[in-house]
């Protein structure tokens, strides 16, 4: 296969190849691209989902979901977003991420009740009060626990919703770690495991340094036909074709890259299908897709949160912006409604060119996931 090409400007030097045929397979749910959108703590809600749909994202996985919290927790008006599915947003799945194998199957049933099409357990999360209370990543260094996990959550689910799982390439760099992943691997698969997804940094790493995408390489093949997607490093759609086409992984799962940017799905599908990749979305479009995002998010959530909760994601809409550095500061201070419009009338008025999100936005962007302190999900 060669070394992994991973400058920026790939998709320029790039040769003409014809269109990839689409289409992923998780178990038996068929997906229409091989392009989804991964789970996100505090950010990858309905309304984030549904969006994601609308440009293009095959699938999406719900934000990550403590067991202990879908066992113990009443769904009362502040948390029953955890669980609500639009029509629209079909298949989706929701992801498990807890310490006890028991409680692992009774979180899973909880999730397929909800409606959930896929079950995804969380063995790959970096952070450091997570793996501390051997939750996440923690379970990549007890492989015997983690196929437990997996093999008692795989029996508690009706045949027809797939199981599948993240995890990262190791605890660390050592040979140990790496025999174990590859143990929960062969493990996963005869145990039922419907696809695996793999992200090219450690859990040491976290989200800092390069993303091995040899390792995700090297994966696939061992993986032969089944079902293995990629995560690490996906910013743009270039990354995303760049990853399915030098990897040879059957998908790729978009996480942060995703955060304000829904236009990255409609974009990867256009290179997929052999087209120029298409400009960046204009001013006016992401004011109303900004508008779209906060109307659903006052749908979900009523008026009086949605105000801050929205904010993280003007934030990350800034990075689009030709006008990024001022945007995003002028994000950071709004509140409610009135603050939005007086933005949108100071800085969305004139229908400029849009920008694709500079380097730095993508160094700065945090995990997603650091919000995953304790036994309840942040709200």
């Amino acid at each position: 296969m060669g070394a992994i090409d991973t400058s920026s400007d790939w998709l320029a030097a790039r040769q003409p190849q014809p269109p990839r045929t689409p289409g992923l397979r998780i178990g038996g749910v068929v997906l229409a691209s091989p392009v989804v959108q991964a789970a996100l703590s505090g950010y990858s809600d309905s309304p984030m989902r549904r969006l994601a749909r609308r440009f293009g994202a095959a699938y999406t996985l719900g934000e990550v979901m403590l067991d202990q919290f879908l066992v113990t927790v009443r769904m009362r008006k502040r948390t029953r977003h955890f669980l609500e599915i639009a029509d629209e947003e079909h298949p989706v799945g929701g992801q498990l991420m807890g310490a006890e194998p028991v409680q692992f199957a009774a979180g899973a049933r909880r999730l397929a009740a909800a409606g959930f099409d896929v079950i995804d357990i969380n063995f790959g999360c970096p952070v450091k009060k997570v793996v501390g209370r051997c939750r996440g990543g923690f379970h990549l260094s007890q492989p015997e626990v983690a196929l437990e996990i997996l093999r008692r959550t795989r029996d508690a689910l009706p045949e027809r919703i797939p199981l599948t799982v993240k995890l990262r390439r190791g605890i660390d760099d050592s040979a140990a770690s790496r025999e174990r992943v590859f143990a929960i691997l062969e493990g996963a698969w005869a145990a039922g495991v419907a696809a695996v997804t793999v992200h090219g940094r450690t859990v040491k790493q976290r989200y800092e340094g390069r993303s091995c995408w040899e390792f995700l390489a090297e994966v696939k093949r061992q993986a032969g036909e089944r079902t293995v997607l990629g995560s690490g490093d996906l910013f743009s759609a270039a990354d995303c074709l760049r990853m399915l086409e030098q990897t040879g992984v059957d998908g790729v799962s978009v996480a942060r890259g995703a955060i304000g940017n829904p236009w990255i799905f409609q974009q990867t599908r256009a290179l997929l299908a052999g087209q120029t990749l298409p400009d960046p979305p204009r001013v006016f479009e992401q004011r109303e897709v900004i508008r779209e995002h906060y109307a659903l998010t006052r749908e979900c959530y009523g008026s009086e949160r949605c105000g801050p909760l929205m904010r993280k994601f003007g934030i990350k809409y800034a990075a689009l912006h030709p006008c990024y550095a001022e945007v995003r500061q002028a994000f950071t201070r709004v509140r409610g409604y009135e603050d939005w419009e007086q933005l949108f009338d100071r800085w969305y008025a004139e229908d400029l060119p849009g920008q694709a999100p500079p380097e730095e936005v993508h160094r700065s962007q945090g995990s997603g996931q650091s919000s995953l302190a304790s036994s309840r999900p942040s709200t």
